[in-house]
């Protein structure tokens, strides 16, 4: 594939669709965010408003790294804190499907609908990937970004348009694009990252202390296993709990479950074989968060597995 052609067609598309109009997108570092906002840029400029929504659900210090990272770009950020409107829709919820549709509500609705009415945007840019769209449409999971394949209108619904110009590329493709577009490797090498974030990787009801505990496992696996080469590696904190032992004394403890795939584009994905020493490290240091007295590494491809738990 021509990469640079498709750079090219796509600003032209972008720049002939949003006109004189304002747009706006969201940030949230991940591949696919990161080159949407670098085309939307280069297409508009000024014009595109690009935020970054603090949800609660991110990685540690992510919001702030994320808003200096694109700084350093000469791309502005808004930072938005949002934490409380999505802690407070995620409140009593445990069935995965009902979350992500409280946080695709929470975002559209409450965060977006109030964002575009402030800047009076018209359109708004997503990373929506071929592969989000066709596990949605064949009810696999649920992404958070899709809306016209489930036959949702968001111009009618939410006020404004949705641009998706990565929706021909998987994961693969967006990487090209984004060295094509001389992003830093540290944006383009990323490991994925889903849109529900760490309500992804949580399963049961997403509290802020649960937030807490997969945050801090997540700060371990991704330093553990950042030289491992793997195409993606995460932290799941479990819904059961288990008899352990701390300080001599019985504890009723959580369970975190390490994965680590390697994969092209995330339609298929294998477990890799990480060697022993690392997993006991890992084990050790995850099993030393308050909390936490078992660790577990799940060797499940894709299929019959998705990459995320929820």
């Amino acid at each position: 594939m021509d990469y640079l052609a498709f750079i090219e067609q796509q600003i032209a598309e972008l720049r002939s669709t949003i006109g004189g109009n304002v747009a706006i997108n969201a940030l949230s570092g991940g591949v696919d965010s990161s080159v949407v906002t670098a085309l939307g840029h280069r297409a508009v400029g000024d014009q595109l408003r690009t935020v970054f929504i603090d949800n609660a659900l991110m990685r540690e210090g992510e919001p702030q790294r994320i808003v200096e990272a694109f700084a350093g770009m000469g791309i502005p950020v808004e930072l938005v804190d949002a934490r409380r409107k999505f802690l407070a829709a995620l409140k009593g919820l445990t069935d995965p499907e009902a979350k992500r549709q409280a946080i695709t509500d929470t975002f559209y609705q409450d965060v977006f609908g109030e964002l575009v009415r402030k800047t009076g945007a018209k359109f708004l840019l997503h990373g929506t990937i071929l592969t989000d769209i066709e596990e949605t449409v064949a009810g696999i999971k649920r992404q958070h970004n899709i809306l016209a394949q489930l036959g949702i209108d968001p111009e009618k619904q939410y006020g404004y348009r949705v641009l998706e110009p990565l929706a021909t590329l998987r994961k693969d493709g967006v990487r090209e694009v984004a060295k094509v577009l001389g992003m830093p490797e540290s944006i383009y090498r990323r490991i994925p990252f889903p849109g529900p974030a760490l309500a992804a990787r949580i399963v049961g009801e997403v509290t802020e202390e649960r937030l807490a505990t997969v945050r801090a496992a997540t700060v371990v696996v991704e330093e553990e296993l950042a030289d491992s080469g793997a195409f993606q590696y995460l932290a799941v904190l479990l819904n059961d709990f288990t008899t352990g032992i701390r300080d001599g004394k019985r504890e009723f403890g959580q369970i975190i479950v390490v994965r680590c795939i390697d994969s092209v584009d995330a339609r298929t994905a294998t477990a890799v074989e990480v060697p022993w020493g690392k997993l006991h490290r890992i084990c050790e240091r995850i099993t030393s968060i308050p909390g936490v007295n078992r660790c577990l590494y799940d060797l499940t491809p894709k299929p019959p597995a998705t990459v995320e738990y929820v």
